[in-house]
Order: C-alpha cells, then sequence, then structure tokens
C-alpha cells in the first residue's frame, strides 16, 4: 500500500472530510425530502386512512434517514478540525458505507485508503498539542 506524506496526508483528509460532509448533507436533504413528500401526499389525498399512515411512514423513513447522515456531518466536521475521535468516526462510517454500492463504496474505500495510514495516527494525535510546549524525558 501506497504511504502518504503528511502534506499528502493533509490533501487528502480534508477531501474525505468534504466527501462525507457532502454526501451525508444530501442524504439528510434526501429524508427531509421524503417525509415532505409523503405527509404532503397523505394531506393531499383527503383519505381519512392513508393520511395518518403516510405521516407516520414519511416521519419514520425521514428521521431514519436524517440519522444515518448525522455521523457523516459530524466526522467530516472533526476531520477538517483534526480531531483524534473524528478519525474513528469517520472510520467507522467509511465501513458502513462501503455497502451503499456503488457511491458509497468508493467514498467508504477512499476514506479507509486516507485514514489507515501508518502516518494518520500522529497526524491527529499533534493537532490538539502545542508546538511551543517543551517535554523534558526523565533520565
Amino acid at each position: 500500500m501506497n504511504q502518504l506524506n503528511e502534506r499528502d496526508l493533509h490533501q487528502h483528509v480534508i477531501i474525505v472530510a468534504w466527501l462525507h460532509i457532502i454526501t451525508d448533507a444530501l442524504f439528510l436533504l434526501m429524508g427531509c425530502f421524503i417525509f415532505f413528500l409523503l405527509a404532503g401526499i397523505g394531506v393531499a389525498v383527503d383519505e381519512s386512512d392513508a393520511t395518518p399512515i403516510l405521516i407516520v411512514v414519511g416521519l419514520c423513513s425521514g428521521s431514519f434517514m436524517v440519522v444515518l447522515a448525522l455521523p457523516g456531518i459530524i466526522a467530516g466536521i472533526a476531520l477538517l478540525k483534526r480531531k483524534a475521535w473524528g478519525r474513528i468516526l469517520a472510520i467507522a462510517v467509511g465501513v458502513f458505507s462501503l455497502i451503499n454500492i456503488p457511491l458509497g463504496t468508493l467514498i467508504g474505500g477512499y476514506t479507509l485508503f486516507v485514514l489507515l495510514q501508518e502516518s494518520a495516527t500522529p497526524y491527529f494525535a499533534g493537532a490538539g498539542t502545542d508546538s511551543a510546549a517543551v517535554t523534558t524525558v526523565p533520565e
């Protein structure tokens, strides 16, 4: 496997972060659209039996899609801020994305390729440290 240096890793982490933010934001919007579509159809048909069923189905479907989209958006934002927990969350999101053929498989594979690099551990570990701090090693 090709190893990325820190400069290349930085570029790829930004790409991975924005891929997750954009694709999951679209997924979130789709969930909202499905809710409003089904609820709107339920109200428009003016059928006493169908209206509550369509509203509940729309609410459940839309809420499910929103809940599935939030971890990816959060992971993308955390990757942009170089949070170590964001890397772990993005790896988990990437693994679950693999089953979403074909686009999710590509994004999930790319996420795993970038975030499982050996250079990714120090990249995320050094994000919150103060570079001016001096560490001493006891003798």
